[in-house]
């Protein structure tokens, strides 16, 4: 088997998606107590923890490094050279793995808009690094429905290799499908009161699946908003939105513990559970919880979507195996 190491492992959402395309985990490292604690119930053992303190002679031997790493503003980038411009970040410390452990092929996640921020700066000193490691280095901007999970949710992928560049473009595209093909019909559901919302009339699907239903009636902001804009949560702009389950939803976000955004079914309003945002994400059927809802509704949010690593590292093994 092709081995790997999950770096940044959360609740392990990357591992799943390679164990499934063949390939062996042969360390992990996470930092969150409480992932740590879902990772180990649900692959039986422990990640190592802060990365910082790991000696990268240490991890074992791989041919492919992952990361999902956060993306930390790199306060020095551009007034100097070489690794002294990412000291201080995480991404210093998976760059001293590469260069300690020479992994053949590498495969890092962040969120869509690593690609705008300090005006693309950021991303274009990870690509610089990784050039001078002596890799040939690939990414696109992927988008979660469109790998067969009812999820509106685009996330960057970085591939590097010693020989040759990854391409995206042989990626196999699957069907979105709909909230309502996943959700649980048994169990119990958290409805919301009819006077605690509102909906529109004639909902329309958009480009990218989602269909607008409604809107909780909370407090609205009325100060410096575009029109159509009111009901718009000030942090994600969408909490306060009710999607229709005929359509596909937004990103899970992390910060809402409380829960998810509420869905339009059957003609009544309510949030989704657990167990159906593990499925949005594409994690099997019997996926261990260990902490309580708040704080997996965060841990899932946190995570990557399965079915997209899946078929990443399906076309990783073709092409550069």
């Amino acid at each position: 088997m092709i081995t790997m190491i999950d770096l940044f492992a959360g609740i392990g959402g990357i591992r799943l998606g390679f164990e499934k395309a063949g390939f062996n985990c042969v360390f992990s490292s996470e930092i969150d107590e409480k992932c740590i604690a879902t990772y180990e119930a649900n692959f039986k053992e422990k990640p190592f923890g802060d990365i910082k303190q790991i000696e990268a002679k240490n991890i074992p031997n791989h041919e492919v490094l992952t990361a999902g790493f956060p993306c930390q503003p790199f306060s020095i980038s551009g007034h100097q050279k070489g690794f002294n411009d990412t000291r201080g970040t995480l991404f210093f410390d998976i760059l001293r793995i590469i260069k300690e452990k020479k992994p053949s092929v590498l495969m890092l996640e962040n969120v869509k808009h690593l690609k705008y921020h300090d005006g693309g700066r950021t991303l274009n000193i990870i690509l610089k690094h990784l050039d001078e490691l002596g890799y040939k280095v690939s990414w696109q901007v992927l988008n979660a429905a469109n790998f067969g999970v009812p999820q509106n949710r685009e996330r960057i992928f970085i591939v590097g290799n010693k020989k040759r560049k990854f391409n995206f473009d042989s990626l196999k595209i699957k069907p979105s499908r709909n909230i309502e093909d996943i959700l649980d019909y048994t169990g119990e559901f958290e409805y919301l009161d009819p006077s605690e919302y509102t909906l529109i009339e004639s909902p329309r699907k958009q480009k990218s699946g989602l269909i607008f239903a409604g809107y909780r009636n909370r407090k609205i902001r009325k100060k410096g908003v575009r029109p159509n804009t009111e009901h718009l949560s000030r942090v994600h702009k969408q909490p306060n939105r009710i999607y229709s389950a005929k359509g596909t939803h937004p990103t899970l976000p992390s910060q809402e513990t409380s829960g998810r955004f509420f869905i339009l079914h059957n003609g009544k309003v309510r949030k989704l559970t657990v167990n159906e945002c593990i499925k949005i994400m594409g994690f099997p059927e019997g996926f261990k919880m260990t902490s309580t809802n708040g704080e997996f509704y965060k841990q899932i949010g946190n995570s990557v979507c399965v079915p997209l690593i899946v078929e990443l590292a399906k076309e990783l093994k073709n092409q550069l195996f």
